[in-house]
C-alpha cells in the first residue's frame, strides 16, 4: 500500500509499514513540515473559500428591477395601455403623461408645452397629433361669453372605456326610442311568440282571437285580450320608469343644464333617467337664489380622478353644497350686486331761498348756494349774540 503525504507542492511517496506497526505517515519529515502538515489537514484546504460579492443577488437575471415607495399624494394613475403603446413615440407617450397629470383647467396648448420642455414646436405638435389620432386627447373649438372663440383640450385616461361607455348610452337611448314609439303599456319581447296549451287557463277565447294583437307584444297579453279590447300589461320595467315631470320656472333651464356638462367633463354623460332624478336638486339651488354658473361650479369644480357614479357624485354635492335662501329684503341680481332702488320723480321747483334757480326736488327745498349763505348767516347772528351777552 502506497501513501502520499504532499506539503508545499513536493510529493513525497512511502512504503507503509507492515501490519502490526505503528509508524507515521508523514515519517521522515522535519517537525516544522509535521506541523504544517497537520495544520493543513485542519482546515481543509481542498474547499475553495467563496469570495465575497458586493453585487446584490435578486431573483431577475437582468433587465428592470422595480423599486417602489409608498406615495401619499401628488401621483397620477397612467393605464399600461398608454404607458407601453406600441404605435406610440416616445415623446407622445411623455407628453400624454404630462397633459394626464395636470390639474383641471390648466394650459396644455403648444406653445406653453414649448415653453416647459425642451422640445421644439415641431416635435411637440407632431406629438399632440398622434396622441389626437389614438384617442387620449381631443381638441375642440368652442364658443364662450364675449363672442371670443377658445380651444379646449379633453384628455382621457382610458379613451377604449370611454368608447364603450357612449357606445352603450347610444343603444340605451335607442332602446328607449323604441320603448317611446310602442303603443302605452306594450313590452318588447323576442321574436317567436309560443301559444298556449288548448284547455288551459291561459287559451284565448275564439272571439277575442280576432281582435289585432302587436306582433311583438308578449304571450300573456294576447291571453288577457277579452271582446276586442286589448288590457295593457304591467311589468317591472314599465314600474320603474319614472314619469318624467315638466311645468315649474326653473325646470327647462335645470335639463339644459344637467344635460351640457358632458361640454365641461365627459364623464358627466348622464342618462334621461339621470337627468329626470337630478332636476328637482337643480331646481332647488335656482329657488334659494343661485345662478346657473354657480350650480356649474358646484358640481364640476375639483373633481376626483376617478369617479364611479357620476349621477351619484352630482347627486351628493348638490345636497350637501346647497345654499341658503337668500333674505327676502336684499334683492340681488344674478351678478351678485344689490340692484338700486330708482329713485323718486319729483316736479321741477323753484329754491326756497330767493335765487329763483329750478331743480327737482320736494318743494320748499333750498340750493346749495343758499344753505350755504342761510348758514353763514346764522353763524354770525350767533357770534354776535354771544359776544353781546359777553359786553
Amino acid at each position: 500500500m502506497v501513501w502520499a503525504c504532499r506539503l508545499g507542492g513536493d510529493n513525497r511517496r512511502h512504503a507503509s509499514a507492515p501490519a502490526g506497526t505503528s509508524t507515521s505517515q508523514c515519517e521522515g519529515l522535519t517537525t516544522e513540515e509535521k506541523k504544517r502538515a497537520s495544520l493543513m489537514a485542519e482546515t481543509k484546504p481542498s474547499g475553495a473559500v467563496r469570495p465575497q460579492s458586493c453585487i446584490r443577488r435578486n431573483a431577475t437575471r437582468s433587465g428592470v428591477t422595480h423599486i417602489r415607495e409608498y406615495q401619499p399624494d401628488r401621483f397620477t394613475i397612467i393605464g399600461n395601455h398608454l404607458a407601453q403603446h406600441r404605435e406610440l413615440s416616445l415623446t407622445a407617450i411623455g407628453l400624454g403623461t404630462h397633459i394626464l397629470s395636470l390639474p383641471q383647467g390648466a394650459s396644455a396648448d403648444i406653445r406653453t408645452l414649448a415653453e416647459r420642455f425642451p422640445e421644439g414646436r415641431d416635435r411637440i405638435a407632431f406629438a399632440l397629433r398622434e396622441l389626437e389620432a389614438h384617442g387620449y386627447i381631443e381638441r375642440v373649438r368652442e364658443r364662450v361669453d364675449g363672442g371670443r372663440v377658445v380651444t379646449r383640450t379633453y384628455a382621457y385616461n382610458a379613451p377604449a372605456l370611454t368608447r364603450d361607455r357612449r357606445a352603450a348610452a347610444a343603444s340605451a337611448a335607442d332602446g328607449a326610442g323604441l320603448s317611446a314609439a310602442l303603443p302605452p303599456g306594450a313590452v318588447p319581447v323576442g321574436q317567436g311568440v309560443s301559444a298556449s296549451p288548448p284547455g288551459s287557463a291561459d287559451s284565448v277565447p275564439p272571439a277575442a282571437s280576432a281582435a289585432p294583437v302587436p306582433a311583438r307584444w308578449g304571450v300573456g297579453d294576447a291571453a288577457r285580450a277579452e271582446d276586442g279590447v286589448l288590457a295593457a300589461p304591467q311589468s317591472a320595467a314599465s314600474e320603474s320608469v319614472e314619469p318624467e315631470s315638466s311645468g315649474g320656472e326653473h325646470h327647462d333651464k335645470a335639463v339644459a343644464l344637467l344635460v351640457g356638462l358632458r361640454r365641461t367633463d365627459d364623464r358627466f354623460t348622464l342618462s334621461r333617467r339621470d337627468v329626470r332624478r337630478l332636476t328637482p336638486a337643480v331646481i332647488a339651488w335656482f329657488d334659494n337664489g343661485a345662478s346657473a354658473t354657480a350650480v356649474h361650479h358646484a358640481m364640476t369644480a375639483d373633481v376626483p380622478a376617478l369617479v364611479e357614479h357620476p349621477a351619484g357624485f352630482l347627486a351628493y354635492r348638490l345636497r350637501e353644497l346647497l345654499p341658503p335662501p337668500l333674505p327676502p329684503s336684499a334683492e340681488v341680481s344674478e351678478r351678485g350686486v344689490p340692484e338700486a332702488q330708482p329713485s323718486p320723480s319729483y316736479p321741477m321747483v323753484d329754491c326756497a331761498g330767493g335765487c329763483n334757480r329750478a331743480f327737482r326736488q320736494p318743494e320748499g327745498t333750498w340750493c346749495r348756494d343758499c344753505r350755504a349763505e342761510r348758514d353763514r348767516r346764522t353763524a354770525e347772528a350767533e357770534a354776535e349774540a354771544v359776544c353781546g351777552r359777553a359786553a
